[in-house]
Order: C-alpha cells, then sequence, then structure tokens
C-alpha cells in the first residue's frame, strides 16, 4: 500500500487466480479496479475509510474470472466503467480514449490500448498535479510478457495476427511512450493461463519492463513482435469463453450463492439429494485425506492447490450441479471460490464431512499409495504402466525413462487410451495433481490405480535418480 498526497493504493492479489484488483481511495473518495466476484473486500475497506466508491473500472471482459462489478455497483451506487467499444446488458459508462475521471484529489485517465480484447483500456493515474504516477493494464502489459492475443477472436472478423497488430500498436502508441517512473500494475501474474512468460513479481517500473521484457525491445519490428506473441501458445481453458459470457450479462448476486451453497446436509440427506439431482461430488480436502477415504465417484480438487483454475478446465459444465465434501469451517471459501469462475450452482456440503458419511454406514472409497521408494523397487518390473500426468512442458524438462506424458489438462479427451483392466502408477510434480487425475478416472470406473506420494520431487530423491 502507498499513501502520498492523501491517496490510498492497494494492490488485492489472490493467489489461486493469480489476480490483482484494485482499491484507490483520495479525499473520501474511491475506485475499484477489476473486482472479483466477491463484494466484502472492497466495501470493507470502504467503510474502514469512511469513503464512497465513485467509479469500478473494468480493462476489460475477463476470461479466466467472473468480475464483481455488477453486485459492487449495486451495493455502492458506483458508475461502471469499461472502454470504447464495449457492450453489456448491465449500465455501463463507455470510456472515450483519453477521457479522465476525477475522484478525489486525483484523476484517472483512460487509454484505450486494443490487443489483448478489442474493448481493452489502460487506466493511468494522474496526481492532483497531472503527473503520471501509474499504469493499471489489465492483461494488456503484464510483467515480464504481454496478454496473449487469441481470446477475443472473432471467426470471420478478427484472427489473433490482427490483435497482435493491434496490441503492437497499443503498447508502442499508449504506454511505452510514458516515462520509465510509472508504475506498471497487471491485472494477473505468474500462473495465469492469459500470457506464456508471467513474472511472479506484480508491479515493476515502466522503465524496467522497457529494458527487459522481451515484448517492449525498442528496436523490435511489429512482425517480430507478432511472432513472438502467437509462438509457444497453448490452448485456452474451456471455460475462458464461458466467463466472458458471464461477465457481459447480470448473473445470480454473490450473495445468494453463497447462501445457497452453504446448505448443509446429513449424510443421508446428502447422499439421496446426489441421486436426485446428478449432482457431482466434489471434494476440496487435503489430497492425502481423499486417498485415504472418500465418497465412491467424488472427484478430488483440493482448496490448497491451484483449485478454481482446476476445476475450470476439467469440469466441462459451467453450470454442473456439486455437493461439496469440504475440510472444517471452510464451506463458504469453496462455494466463493467456485463462483469466481462461473460454477454458480453449488447445492450444499456434507455435514460432518467424511466422518459423518461413514457414521452412516456408507460405503467409502481409497486410492492405494507407495512411496517414492516403494515405486523405485516397482519399476525394476520393466511391464508397469506409469502415467505423469504434468504439463508437457515439465516432461519435455525432464522425465523418467520409457514414462508416458498423460497431462491432467487432457484427462477428459485422452482418457479412452486407457485400458480400464491395466494397473497404471501415476505421478505429477508434488502429488496434488496426480490425486486429480485418479479421482476423475475413478468416477469413469478405472480402479487400478496407484498413486506415487510427493510425485516427481520425491522420485528424484530417490538413489537411483539424485
Amino acid at each position: 500500500m502507498t499513501k502520498e498526497q492523501n491517496m490510498k493504493l492497494e494492490q488485492l492479489y489472490t493467489g489461486c487466480l493469480a489476480e490483482a484488483a484494485y482499491y484507490i481511495e483520495s479525499n473520501g473518495e474511491a475506485i475499484v479496479i477489476d473486482p472479483l466476484r466477491e463484494t466484502s473486500p472492497y466495501t470493507e475497506r470502504l467503510e474502514n475509510d469512511k469513503a464512497k466508491l465513485k467509479y469500478i473500472f473494468l480493462t476489460h471482459f475477463h476470461a479466466d474470472f467472473v468480475s464483481g462489478q455488477v453486485d459492487l455497483a449495486r451495493k455502492t451506487g458506483a458508475t461502471i466503467v469499461f472502454g470504447p467499444g464495449a457492450k453489456a446488458e448491465y449500465a455501463i459508462h463507455e470510456a472515450k480514449d483519453n477521457e479522465i475521471f476525477k475522484v478525489g484529489n486525483v484523476s484517472i485517465k483512460a487509454l484505450h490500448t486494443p490487443g489483448h480484447t478489442m474493448e481493452s483500456t489502460t487506466y493511468l493515474l494522474l496526481d492532483e498535479e497531472g503527473k503520471e504516477q501509474a499504469i493499471f493494464t489489465g492483461d494488456a502489459l503484464f510483467i515480464g510478457d504481454v496478454g496473449r492475443p487469441d481470446l477475443a477472436v472473432k471467426q470471420g472478423a478478427l484472427t489473433e495476427e490482427d490483435l497482435a497488430r493491434h496490441l503492437f500498436k497499443s503498447l508502442r502508441n499508449k504506454i511505452m511512450t510514458l516515462p520509465g517512473h510509472v508504475i506498471v500494475y497487471p491485472n494477473h501474474g505468474a500462473g495465469s493461463a492469459c500470457g506464456k512468460k508471467m513474472s511472479k513479481e506484480t508491479y515493476d517500473t515502466l522503465g524496467n519492463q522497457k529494458a527487459t521484457n522481451y515484448a517492449l525491445r525498442a528496436d523490435m519490428t511489429e512482425d517480430e513482435f507478432v511472432k513472438e506473441v502467437l509462438t509457444g501458445l497453448t490452448a485456452p481453458p474451456q471455460y475462458f469463453p464461458k466467463n466472458v459470457g458471464m461477465n457481459k450479462r447480470i448473473n445470480d448476486s454473490i450473495d445468494e450463492i453463497v447462501r445457497r451453497g452453504t446448505t448443509s446436509f446429513s449424510a443421508e440427506e446428502f447422499k439421496q439429494i446426489a441421486k436426485e439431482t446428478n449432482a457431482l461430488i466434489l471434494d476440496v480436502r487435503s489430497q492425502n485425506e481423499f486417498v485415504t477415504a472418500h465418497i465412491p465417484g467424488s472427484i478430488f480438487i483440493g482448496l490448497d492447490g491451484q483449485f478454481a483454475p482446476w476445476v475450470g478446465a476439467l469440469i466441462m459444465d459451467i453450470d454442473q450441479k456439486i455437493l461439496l465434501v469440504t475440510p472444517f469451517g471452510r464451506e463458504e471459501e469453496a462455494v466463493t471460490r467456485l463462483s469466481r469462475i462461473g460454477y454458480d450452482n453449488s447445492l450444499g456440503y456434507l455435514k460432518g464431512g467424511i466422518e459423518a458419511w461413514k457414521d452412516a454406514g456408507f460405503e467409502v472409497d481409497s486410492i492405494k499409495k507407495i512411496t517414492a521408494k516403494e515405486f523405485e523397487s516397482a519399476l525394476k518390473d520393466s511391464g508397469i504402466n506409469v502415467l505423469d500426468v504434468r504439463k508437457k512442458s515439465e516432461y519435455d524438462s525432464e522425465h523418467l525413462v520409457g514414462v508416458e506424458n498423460s497431462p491432467l489438462d487432457t484427462v477428459n479427451r485422452d482418457m479412452s487410451k486407457l485400458d480400464a483392466e491395466k494397473t497404471y502408477y501415476v505421478h505429477c510434480a508434488g502429488g496434488y495433481r496426480s490425486v486429480i487425475f485418479e479421482s476423475i478416472l475413478k468416477s469413469r470406473g478405472y480402479h487400478n490405480l496407484i498413486d506415487v506420494a510427493g510425485g516427481f520431487s520425491a522420485i528424484k530423491m530417490t538413489q537411483n535418480f539424485q
């Protein structure tokens, strides 16, 4: 947080989504930039500062999360601002290029920076003397990278190359012309699928980015830029276009989603509702707890990992009804984090958790787990089947000789290539993704699975892999 000239600026970073929202307050007026779905982080700050929210600025229609501008505007009376060309089902102020918005003693200048999307807009913070202080770049410019230009492709109208050329001009004509002392505040950091080379740092000076960011090289031609930013892009997660659509319309309020999703059910009620609604049972405890005992047919995606992105990548139906098995006291957290990416149909959770399920006399399932040392012994049998479920880039960097790569993010597509009669030893990097992979396979009838605890990190520490 910085305080100068009666201004407060705070970056609100959410690690699971690698997403940054921003809160700025000056002389009793405030703005929020790119808010998450839940409103409490912002309303609590407004109350503490005794400030009124004047504007909610959106840099673009986000693809990787559902933003919270509609609920926040409803609660505060703030005006929702998008860049030129933006159209939504709710009331917005469509900013003009270079339009200035006063907030207390400071100003925000809208700089239209198309490329990641066509409505993409960078917001320039000016102090009370009109001096440039910071830019909030959304997905136009990251630390160490730029936004991917393939998410807003329109068939027959815009290609990814068209968007890349727009982005080149936006960066050169609107952003790189600003003074080097200006602080760059992007919407994402390392771990987001919205770019490919993002730094773990969440802000930097523009001058340093000009010196170190490959996409801002001073002598780079437009054609070189297009080639650089389009090379190595992986397919975006399947939920991205669905989130874009949700961000253009009015959705259920976050308060209603949380109220509904935090309904508690006894084991008997939980089992009956699962049967009647065909709900997916999503177990969000730790992987070790799931391996030890879980409800047959349930899917594991633990809260203490990249929870929301894996939900979005692997649960194909965003409208899927979901019943939750959660760690005690984390029910609201699970529902909230699902709603951040548009999975709004949580029906409730199992009161008392897996112990209540067992106490009711219902069947539990488990996954066989072995240590890396035991796996080392098993490898001496040349006939065993091993699946490395890390990303292809991780596998290409280093893997066990003769072991097949079966990335977790393609499990729904590639599952049919596996033989349900065979036994598979499964590992990832540390043990989280392998259990997700195994849970999905088990829910589809593949039961001969053995989890290698600790994953590749533990395997490398055994005698033969040092």
